[in-house]
């Protein structure tokens, strides 16, 4: 089967290592692909930038 796990982060540290912990416990052979994406977006003009890190892990059980 199948499977997916999501993540997303506002910090591209925070989402390196919650990834690394789960790939710890995954058997190298059940990875099939990891998707990564990055979003930066100012919600108001004063605000400062905002960042959302995110990422998929495709693997099988």
């Amino acid at each position: 089967m199948i499977q997916v796990k999501l993540f997303d982060r506002e910090h591209e540290k925070d989402l390196e290592s919650e990834m690394n912990r789960f790939l710890r416990r995954l058997d190298e052979k059940s990875l099939l692909d990891i998707k990564y994406n990055v979003t930066a977006f100012q919600e108001d003009e004063d605000d400062d930038q905002v960042y959302c890190f995110s990422a998929m892990i495709i693997y099988r059980a």
